[in-house]
């Protein structure tokens, strides 16, 4: 925002308008970053601001071409922008690691985004996989650390091919990092619920986990209005499943967030409604926004992908920029267009198209 000489003497403001990086980047990605777009600039132009989209081509068809996800000044060209808009990145031929390695998580620790925000829940017109859950019962967000943790290049192969080939993985958790995304659960639960449920193993992992689990207990000394629990992951995966109605507000490490969000999408409709934010808190570098969903090349061009996620995802990114009535606004519309039943995608039983459901959800905002 900026302002502007009127007349010499007054100063009016201009029109609210943000710079967004999209990196459609593969399969499906491309086809449900066309429509969260379309359905984010009807939203913009309803509440008196714009978008200014620029589009990279940071993907896995760059990397075969280039042999690199991205450009060297890639993070340098992205540091200016107000928000990323992310696709779905992986294609067949090129290794996960490469993709990941190569893109995602270089952006993420360069943009200090530490946060990995996953809210689930089950959505109007869609339906659980657990039988006899309602809405109200299938709520909750993870907050995962998303900078360190078990995430590290720390580590080796050695005596490859020999019979005593070893390998070695180093997890990195440092008081820094588990404080502030332990504290900013316990902040989030200010606004929800007042209830945190930290993931945990410290009955197997000795180093690590106990660590985590004495830095919570020291944060959550500063929160006494906040139920905190502490849950082994794995009777917090049961739990997920049996009792989902006692979890709210979720924290975890990398590795422990990233499975865990996935769990909870499954049980609360499908990845394909799952929306997650790369959240840097203090706003000195971008945030960036994704669908949890993969690209799925399978169906990609084929116009039957479910752009819901990668919309929400948008909802999230028009909050973190401060214009939340905006981001309601889409969260209501998808809402409508889903409840109504009447455009919807073949993985909710329906036979629109891609582009369809976009401009219906636009539509309704």
């Amino acid at each position: 925002m900026g302002t502007v000489s009127d007349s010499g003497n007054k100063v009016a403001e201009t029109a609210r308008s943000y710079d967004i990086a999209t990196i459609p980047g593969d399969g499906i990605g491309v086809d449900v970053t066309v429509e969260a777009c379309k359905v984010l600039d009807a939203a913009a132009s309803k509440h008196g601001f714009s978008l200014r989209w620029t589009e990279f081509d940071y993907s896995c068809e760059r990397y075969a071409k280039t042999g690199a996800m991205m450009p060297e000044d890639g993070v340098e060209t992205l540091s200016g922008f107000d928000a990323v808009l992310l696709g779905a990145v992986g294609f067949p031929g090129v290794p996960d690691h490469v993709s990941l390695w190569g893109l995602l998580i270089p952006l993420r620790r360069a943009f200090s985004q530490y946060v990995n925000l996953r809210p689930v829940r089950l959505l109007p017109g869609t339906t659980s996989v657990l039988a006899d859950r309602k809405a109200d019962e299938l709520e909750m967000v993870i907050v995962r650390e998303n900078s360190e943790g078990e995430y590290s290049t720390l580590g080796g192969r050695h005596n490859q091919g020999q019979p005593g080939e070893f390998v070695l993985q180093e997890s990195v958790f440092t008081r820094v990092g588990v404080e502030r995304i332990i504290r900013y659960a316990f902040e989030l639960a200010r606004t929800r619920s007042l209830r945190v449920c930290s993931a945990t193993k410290s009955n197997g992992i000795v180093h690590t986990m106990p660590f985590w689990d004495e830095i919570f207990e020291l944060v959550s000394a500063d929160y006494p209005d906040v139920e905190a629990e502490q849950c082994h992951i794995d009777a917090l995966a049961a739990r997920m499943v049996q009792r989902p109605d006692r979890l709210d507000v979720v924290v975890a490490s990398n590795l422990f967030g990233d499975i865990l969000s996935d769990l909870a999408a499954a049980v609360t409709g499908g990845l394909g409604l799952a929306p997650s934010g790369n959240i840097n808190p203090e706003g000195t570098h971008p945030s960036m926004f994704e669908a949890v969903h993969g690209s799925a090349p399978d169906i990609a061009g084929q116009g039957i992908a479910n752009p819901v996620a990668q919309i929400l995802a948008g909802a999230m990114m028009l909050g973190q920029l401060g214009e939340t009535e905006a981001a309601r606004s889409v969260d209501v519309a998808v809402e409508q267009v889903l409840a109504e039943g009447r455009v919807i995608t073949p993985d909710l039983g329906g036979k629109a198209t891609t582009e369809q459901l976009g401009s219906a959800i636009a539509a309704a905002v």
